[in-house]
């Protein structure tokens, strides 16, 4: 049993990180469509932008209704991935000792 909670943590965790760079990938890619330097007429960065709000929207959105409007730059990145690192590093591994502690 203890194996199976320490591996349902581990993917758990990976998947956190997967989103983390989900979040890096997304705002990097709006950064370039805002500067003209790729095109959303293109196929298939139209598919990866699609992609990535649709992964990245349901995590930004309650810290994009908590920010206040900074003059068009948007933050709510940055404090979802201080979250989630958070997460990763102190709630994950407290919940899973707990969890371990109580099967032991």
């Amino acid at each position: 049993m203890i194996s199976l909670i320490g591996f349902v943590f581990y993917i758990v965790n990976a998947i956190l990180g997967l989103l983390v760079f989900a979040l890096i990938a997304s705002a990097i890619l709006s950064w370039l469509v805002a500067f003209d330097v790729i095109n959303l007429r293109n196929q298939f960065v139209y598919n990866v932008a699609r992609f990535l709000d649709a992964v990245t929207r349901p995590v930004l959105a309650p810290f994009q209704k908590i920010m206040p409007n900074l003059g068009g730059v948007d933050i709510s990145p940055v404090l979802a991935i201080l979250v989630i690192s958070g997460i990763q590093r102190y709630l994950l591994p407290a919940v899973a000792n707990g969890l371990i502690g109580l099967f032991a």
